[in-house]
């Protein structure tokens, strides 16, 4: 088979020109389309300032009044008549035990007492008549002492016979558990039905205000917080959220927790901040006094990733950003968070961590 060769044409060369330069602007088109935008993020420099000295610990909202309700006399639980989270006014019926064998011994009390009282007036009778016999003379002064005798015994034993009457009216009274103030149903510990005996606790019941948060410091820092200028108080959730809050007082119990080796910090909360918290309720308890140099970057350029807190630092050149792990400090609000390890100073920390990490992002020291 013979292949001939010929010079290309005049039109093959002009497509082939055109479909080089087809393609050669397609390349540059994709090139430019596939190079990342750049954007720029402003960017601090971390340095020292001056902030509150101190230190912080969680501590936990809880009621300053706040009981567990116990039964008074044993017998089943007719009716439990409150829930979890139901409201109470003091002297409200939360539980009804079975009464039937007091309201029995109610009565055989005042059968005796009525017993009594009826050998009570005979003895008097008896004794007024043998004295005025005696008086006469007609009986002798040993039978006006047995009739003295006879009357004390009866008087003791009306006295007797009421107290126990009263006695079993009380008994009859504590199978209507009540409340002793207003307040809250926190938790209930029994169903109607269960038994009750004396001392078994039934319910727990908290008055609203006031409220109090404890905080736990170690033993090591007593001397610290006790050397405190200011102790503040910061709410997790709802009014005053980001604030600090002065208490209302502050006691340190003087014994310390002989497992933990903590010492009881009990902080009372202003009744508008207390209207809004809840018992059980996280807070931050701060211990400061005088100002202290920290590393310190502003609150919105950490990065928070479940446990891993981070920043993006402006790479050597200007190249962009790399991310770095930090752990943090306190929180001085407006002043920014306070950074203990990770970053150095002077280092320049990316404002918006979300921007900081996009493609083609480049610092911007911030005016």
């Amino acid at each position: 088979m013979l292949i001939s060769s010929c010079e290309p044409g005049t039109n093959t060369m002009h497509f082939l020109n055109a479909l080089a330069s087809l393609l050669t602007a397609l390349a540059l088109a994709g090139a430019a389309h596939s190079a990342p935008a750049t954007v720029a993020v402003p960017v601090v420099k971390a340095g020292m300032q001056a902030v509150a000295a101190g230190f912080e610990f969680d501590g936990v909202v809880q009621p300053v009044t706040q009981s567990t309700v116990a039964a008074q006399v044993g017998g089943r639980i007719a009716r439990l008549a409150v829930k979890a989270g139901d409201p109470v006014r003091a002297g409200q019926v939360l539980a009804t035990i079975d009464d039937r064998e007091t309201r029995t011994g109610l009565q055989r009390s005042q059968a005796q007492a009525a017993q009594a009282e009826a050998e009570y007036r005979n003895a008097r009778a008896q004794f007024e008549r043998t004295r005025e016999l005696q008086s006469k003379g007609f009986v002798s002064m040993a039978a006006l002492d047995t009739a003295q005798a006879a009357f004390n015994a009866a008087q003791a034993g009306r006295d007797q016979a009421a107290a126990g009457q009263r006695q079993s009216a009380i008994e009859q009274g504590f199978t209507q558990v009540t409340a002793p103030y207003d307040g809250w149903v926190l938790e209930t510990l029994v169903q109607s039905g269960d038994l009750a005996v004396p001392g078994k606790p039934l319910l727990t019941l908290y008055a609203p205000l006031p409220l109090r948060v404890v905080v736990h410091v170690p033993a090591s820092r007593a001397a610290e917080a006790r050397a405190a200028a200011q102790v503040e108080i910061m709410l997790d959730g709802g009014p005053g959220k980001g604030q600090w809050i002065s208490p209302v007082s502050r006691i340190m119990l003087p014994a310390a927790d002989p497992v933990a080796q903590t010492l009881e910090w009990r902080l009372e909360l202003p009744a508008g901040t207390a209207r809004s918290a809840a018992p059980g309720q996280q807070v931050h308890v701060r211990f400061s006094g005088g100002t202290q140099k920290r590393l310190i970057i502003p609150a919105g350029a950490v990065l928070r990733r479940g446990e891993l807190t981070a920043v993006y630092v402006a790479a050597p050149g200007g190249a962009g950003f790399v991310l770095k792990a930090v752990r943090l400090g306190a929180d001085h609000g407006a002043a920014g968070v306070e950074v203990l390890a990770g970053l150095g100073s002077a280092e320049l920390v990316a404002v918006d961590p979300v921007k900081a990490g996009l493609a083609g992002a480049r610092p911007a020291l911030a005016p």
